[in-house]
C-alpha cells in the first residue's frame, strides 16, 4: 500500500476522533454519577436494560479508549521531534513549553470544570517520555512490554473494602448526588475539590502519584515504538485486519472481572484485556480507514480529531451544563442509555461543527494557543533560515 505524509496525518487524526467518540462515551459515567460514584452503580436504581448497557460501557469503552489516546500522543512526539530536527532545532525546550501548557490547561479544567480531567496526567507524562525519546526502538518495545506485565499484577487479589471504607463511600456519593445535582457552582466546587470518600494517607497517595505513570506507560511508549519504525499507515491491509483479532481477545479478557468477580487473576485479565482492546481497536480503525471511501463521514472524524483538544474541553463544558446544578441539574437522575444516548447527539454535532469550523480556520482556539506557546510565536518554530508551521 503507497502512503503519503497526508494519509498518516489523515489516518492519525480520524483515529484521535474517533478515541474521542469513546472517551465520551466513558466520561458520561462521570458525567452522570461522578468519579467515585460510576463504579458504585448499586447506589442507583437501574433497569436491567441500564445494568447491561453499564457493563457494555465499562467492558467494550471504559480504559480502552483513552490508551488510544496516549498511544497518539506518544506516536506524535516522534514526529513532532523529527519535524523540528530538521529544522535544527532543539525539542526539548519545545517539548517542556507544551508540556506545562497542558498541565496548566488541566489544573483550571480539574479545578475549575471537572474532577475527571486528563489534561494534567497527560502534562506529566510527557516529561516522563522524555526519557525515552531517544531510546532505541528495541529499548522501547522492551520496557513496554516489561511495564504491561508487572502493573498487570498489581491487581492480583483484587480489593476489598472494608465496612468502613463501604460507609464512607456510601455517604459520600450520596452527598455528591444531592449537592452535584441542586448545587451552586462555588458549592460544586468546593465538594470537588476538597471532599473524597476515603482516608488515604500523604503516604500513599504519593505511592499512588509515582506509580500512575509506570501503569499508563505501555501504550504510551508502544506510540512511541510506532513511530520510529514509521508503522502507521505502512502496514497492509490484511495486517490490520490480522491485529484487529485483538479485538474479542480483549473484551475476553476483561470481561473475566465481571463473569469471574472472585476470581483472584480476574483484575489481571481485567487490566491486560484492557490494553490489548486498546491495541486491538487501534488496528481496527486502522483498517476501517483504509477500507473506508472519501466521504462526509470520514472526513468528520478527521476534523474532530484535528480539534480534539477544543472538542475535548467543550464536552465537559456541554456536559456539565447539563447534569450540574448551576445548569439542568440531570445528576444521577438519568439512564445509562439517556447518557449514551445524549453522548451520540453531542459527538454528531462536534463532527458538524468540526468540518465547518475547518473550512474557516486551520485550527481550533485551544489548538492554536498551545502552539503559540510552545513555538513562542504565532507562525510556528522556526531557525535563521526559514519559518515553518507544524
Amino acid at each position: 500500500m503507497k502512503t503519503t505524509e497526508h494519509n498518516r496525518i489523515d489516518m492519525i487524526d480520524a483515529m484521535r476522533g474517533a478515541s474521542l467518540f469513546g472517551i465520551l462515551l466513558a466520561n458520561m459515567l462521570i458525567f452522570q454519577y461522578g468519579i467515585w460514584g460510576k463504579d458504585e452503580i448499586s447506589f442507583y436504581s437501574l433497569s436491567q436494560a441500564n445494568h447491561t448497557a453499564y457493563h457494555v460501557i465499562k467492558i467494550a469503552i471504559e480504559g480502552s479508549f483513552m490508551p488510544i489516546f496516549t498511544f497518539l500522543f506518544g506516536y506524535s512526539m516522534v514526529k513532532m521531534k523529527e519535524k523540528l530536527e530538521g529544522k535544527a532545532l532543539k525539542y526539548k525546550r519545545y517539548f517542556v513549553r507544551r508540556f506545562l501548557a497542558l498541565l496548566l490547561l488541566g489544573i483550571l479544567h480539574g479545578t475549575y470544570l471537572w474532577e475527571g480531567d486528563i489534561l494534567t496526567f497527560y502534562g506529566m507524562m510527557g516529561f516522563f517520555l522524555l526519557l525515552f525519546l531517544n531510546r532505541k526502538s528495541n529499548t522501547i518495545l522492551i520496557w513496554a512490554v516489561i511495564l504491561l506485565c508487572l502493573t498487570s499484577l498489581l491487581g492480583y487479589g483484587g480489593f476489598e473494602e472494608t465496612k468502613k471504607e463501604q460507609k464512607q463511600m456510601e455517604t459520600y456519593v450520596r452527598d455528591t448526588i444531592e449537592i452535584y445535582s441542586t448545587g451552586t457552582y462555588p458549592e460544586i466546587k468546593e465538594h470537588r475539590n476538597n471532599e473524597i470518600p476515603l482516608d488515604i494517607s500523604d503516604g500513599l497517595f504519593l505511592f499512588i502519584l509515582a506509580l500512575a505513570p509506570l501503569i499508563s506507560a505501555p501504550l504510551f511508549l508502544l506510540g512511541i515504538y510506532s513511530a520510529k519504525i514509521d508503522t502507521i499507515p505502512q502496514l497492509e491491509k490484511k495486517q490490520y485486519k490480522l491485529g484487529s483479532i485483538l479485538v474479542p481477545v480483549g473484551l475476553a479478557l476483561k470481561s473475566c472481572s465481571l463473569f469471574f468477580p472472585d476470581f483472584n487473576w480476574s483484575e489481571v485479565f481485567h487490566f491486560i484485556g484492557a490494553n490489548l482492546l486498546s491495541i486491538g481497536y487501534i488496528f481496527l480503525f486502522a483498517f476501517l480507514f483504509i477500507l473506508s471511501k472519501e466521504g462526509m463521514i470520514k472526513k468528520a472524524f478527521i476534523s474532530v480529531g484535528k480539534l480534539s483538544l477544543t472538542n475535548y474541553l467543550m464536552q465537559t463544558i456541554i456536559c456539565t451544563t447539563f447534569y450540574y446544578g448551576y445548569g439542568f441539574g440531570y445528576f444521577g437522575k438519568s439512564s445509562v442509555i439517556e447518557g449514551i444516548t445524549l453522548a451520540i447527539g453531542i459527538f454528531i454535532i462536534q463532527m458538524i461543527a468540526s468540518t465547518l469550523y475547518l473550512r474557516i480556520a486551520k485550527q481550533g482556539p485551544i489548538e492554536r494557543v498551545l502552539r503559540i506557546v510552545t513555538n513562542l510565536s504565532i507562525k510556528g518554530p522556526n531557525n535563521r533560515k526559514q519559518t515553518a508551521s507544524m
